[in-house]
């Protein structure tokens, strides 16, 4: 295919769908279990014919259905097997369907110039939405290529397109909204304005009381009433005011005293006398008629005192192990196994040890960093991450396991007094002293204590 091939679009189904660089899978739910291993297969840059022999290995008359799409350089290769697999592929001149469904083994076809590709598995026809995806393991019902959107979305032919929100039903005339008549304010008694003015009318009220909030502000006014009296007496020892003058009234201009209100010609006011100091408190206690205003419950806290809640501050704080601002060191356990490699490394097996001619480390945490070993495949025999040794756990505790991660042209083992053993890949086999790893191309890897 001539154009980037890396976006996918899929729609979520219950097939499992691997994609990779340059080879696309899909698998039906029951290889739920070795989908693991042909991802890792994929993921290593496995090509088109590579994938198949990984495919096909347990044999074709356990695996119901597949699909695998091959979109490197050069020609386009598809092949298709199983009931309600549908491929469709587009160039400029041709569409091309493939179904599985019509023959016993699988269908094949290989095409120049492919610009699109549809593949329908299982319900197809299950509502969007589509998703991209670049590269990953997915459950998929349908997966297309280039990607579809929202807008090439299938649509039925001669279907209404949607009515907008609120607009009535096609066909039905449209509802004239229904006005519900305001009576007008009740006029309260009083006096009626001089003259022919006419007073203005009072608009509707547009806010709702909140009885709730109204109910809580008069408890809180009378709460603060019982404790300090009403709000219009005056405290004991002060004047009260003269009759018909209210205390949140203006002061008179002349009330008779002799002082001199701020008036509007902005006269200062002399200042006013400190206020009284109240009396002191008599011992024992207020007396039997005094209101004490109501006091909260005191927060809940521990029974004792001493228990601490929360991250762990001041005395009891703990140091995080190593050096602040930097990453943790790997954990290193004891050698239980030493590999010498002919072509002349010695490697101690107290971590996780990846083999191959360009080893990559996956899927491992800052703490479990592995340890790489590379060796020359003038051949490429050896793939790029090849065989795993790592200490064994459980049963095999205190000894290496060796584990084939899915090598092209596969890993034996020859251990002492046994026959040549051909690892299957994702197994791990534990390793006796005096084992030899044959990894292909002339690289061999023999087993002694540490």
């Amino acid at each position: 295919m001539s154009q980037d091939n890396s976006t996918w679009s899929y729609r979520p189904g219950d097939w499992l769908a691997i994609f990779g660089a340059t080879t696309t899978l899909l698998l039906p739910a029951s290889e739920k279990a070795r989908a693991a291993q042909l991802w890792d297969q994929v993921d290593g840059g496995s090509g088109f014919a590579e994938t198949l022999d990984q495919v096909l290995a347990p044999g074709l008359s356990v695996l119901p259905a597949f699909v695998l799409i091959g979109t490197g350089d050069g020609p386009t290769k598809v092949i298709v097997r199983g009931a309600g697999v549908r491929a469709t592929l587009t160039t400029d001149d041709e569409t091309v369907e493939l179904d599985g469904s019509t023959v016993t083994t699988w269908v094949e076809k290989t095409l120049e110039g492919v610009s699109a590709i549809g593949v329908e598995v299982g319900e197809a026809d299950r509502p969007g939405p589509d998703h991209l995806i670049e590269g990953g393991l997915v459950r998929v019902a349908r997966i297309d290529f280039p990607a579809r959107t929202a807008d090439e979305a299938p649509t039925t032919p001669g279907a209404p397109e949607a009515a907008p929100l609120g607009a009535p039903p096609v066909g039905l005339p449209a509802e004239e909204p229904v006005v519900e008549p305001v009576e007008a304010p009740a006029e309260e008694p009083g006096d009626e304005p001089a003259g022919d003015a006419v007073a203005p009318e009072e608009q509707p009220a547009t806010e709702l009381l909140d009885v709730a909030a109204y109910d809580a502000e008069e408890d809180a006014a009378d709460v603060r009433e019982d404790a300090l009296g009403p709000l219009d007496t005056p405290a004991e020892g002060v004047e009260a005011p003269p009759a018909g003058i209210s205390l949140m009234d203006p002061p008179p201009s002349d009330d008779g005293s002799g002082l001199v209100w701020d008036d509007e010609d902005g006269a200062d006011a002399p200042p006013l006398p400190p206020p009284p100091i109240p009396p002191a408190p008599v011992p024992g206690g207020p007396p039997a008629d005094a209101t004490v205003p109501p006091v909260s419950a005191p927060p809940l806290t521990d029974h004792d005192g001493l228990t601490q809640t929360g991250p762990a501050t001041g005395e009891f704080a703990r140091e995080k192990p190593g050096i602040p601002g930097q990453p943790p060191a790997p954990n290193v356990t004891r050698p239980v196994a030493r590999l010498i490699v002919s072509s002349g490394d010695t490697v101690e097996v107290d971590r996780v040890v990846l083999i191959g001619r360009a080893p990559e480390a996956r899927r491992f945490t800052v703490t479990e960093q592995p340890r790489l070993v590379t060796v020359p495949s003038p051949l490429h025999e050896i793939s790029s991450t090849h065989v795993e040794v790592r200490p064994g756990t459980g049963a095999d505790h205190g000894s290496a396991v060796v584990t084939d991660m899915g090598s092209t042209n596969g890993t034996v083992l020859v251990q002492p007094g046994l026959g040549p053993e051909d690892l299957k890949p994702g197994i791990a086999v534990q390793l006796i002293p005096g084992a030899i790893i044959n990894l292909g191309d002339g690289v061999t890897i023999q087993v002694t204590n540490p």
